[in-house]
């Protein structure tokens, strides 16, 4: 069993250094050298290293802050490979299209969306377009198809009461999407930041262990229309049973945050309003496709209740690695190993 974990390894680095954007990697190690106060040949070699031990990219390794890691506290980290592993024991994959189109995933949780919206495509008529915009003074348009929160638009009634045709054939420009309505999130969350709805990202692991939700983060906008960290967003640890945020909001480029740079809120100590509905709604969602084992749900919540964003078949390791959320530098992979065994 050891060998075959050992060739798989093995083989995963090879395929990462054949995609390797080594443009990319020269620029960390280049951001990196200052942060770690080490020169960049140990770091490249150090970089070397943990993708061989342990499957790591050079994002994995800049995100979890790696270099100031010892063996016993790299050996808790979820990696870029690990998590492939996790998601593709877990998640069927003939079952990744509800969670991967957009207008699937709200059919299929109808029940939970809690906002109008409509899918638009190549046969979407202006009439039925303009009967769907008469309702709104503003929507939030998707691609079908996406994730970091890349191609969402906001739009208000000025782009299209002149001419609704026109602005169908805006929106077929860039491919199938979803028009919604926009949400109103909760007034505590508003008040954090109001320039984006501000999702709670659960992630729900049905094990052979153990069964419900593995980790929670708050992930607050800075700005944008979205608060995805991709765009500029930050993000913060939840604690499982109060709600209540833990740490500092962090971004992808390691700055932290006691409080929003804008709205001044503090982050720490912060308590998501209807927090046991939120467990509850994911915990009961998960249970819908169980050949998807592995789901991060993004959470909005209202006044009244919380309700679904999406669901993620292929859940991103990066945002629970942030180094700055576990400053004992113990990863989020000892929490995995209570659902399921990781060899």
């Amino acid at each position: 069993m050891y060998d075959n974990m050992a060739l798989s390894r093995i083989r995963y680095l090879f395929s990462r250094l054949a995609k390797t954007n080594y443009n990319k990697m020269t620029e960390t190690l280049r951001v990196l050298k200052p942060e770690s106060g080490r020169n960049r040949v140990w770091l490249l070699l150090d970089m070397i290293w943990c993708a061989l031990l342990y499957n790591a990219g050079y994002t994995d390794y800049r995100i979890a802050k790696m270099y100031h890691l010892n063996r016993k506290q790299r050996q808790t980290v979820i990696t870029r490979g690990i998590s492939n592993r996790i998601v593709a024991r877990m998640n069927d994959k003939a079952y990744w299209h509800v969670f991967d189109n957009k207008a699937e995933f709200n059919t299929c949780f109808s029940e939970h969306i809690g906002r109008e919206w409509m899918a638009v495509n190549t046969d979407t008529t202006a009439e039925q377009l303009s009967l769907f915009l008469s309702r709104h003074d503003r929507v939030i348009v998707k691609p079908i198809e996406g994730s970091s929160g890349i191609g969402i638009q906001s739009y208000c009634s000025t782009d299209w009461e002149m001419n609704v045709p026109a602005f169908l054939e805006r929106l077929h420009q860039n491919g199938d999407c979803i028009v919604e309505e926009v949400l109103i999130q909760h007034p505590a969350l508003q008040a954090l930041c109001p320039s984006s709805v501000n999702t709670v990202r659960i992630a729900t692991l049905l094990g052979d262990k153990k069964q419900g939700v593995v980790y929670a983060f708050l992930r607050i906008g800075n700005g944008q229309i979205v608060d995805n960290v991709d765009c500029g967003g930050m993000a913060a640890r939840v604690d499982l049973t109060t709600g209540t945020l833990l740490t500092v909001g962090a971004d992808k480029q390691g700055r932290v945050f006691q409080h929003h740079p804008i709205t001044h809120q503090a982050i720490t100590g912060f308590t998501i309003p209807h927090w046991n509905a939120c467990i509850q709604l994911c915990e009961d969602a998960s249970k819908v496709i169980p050949q998807m084992r592995f789901i991060a749900w993004d959470v909005a919540v209202t006044a009244e209740r919380p309700v679904f964003i999406e669901g993620n078949s292929f859940p991103s390791h990066a945002v629970p690695q942030f180094a700055a959320h576990y400053p004992d530098g113990m990863g989020i992979l000892t929490e995995f190993k209570q659902f399921i065994d990781i060899p």
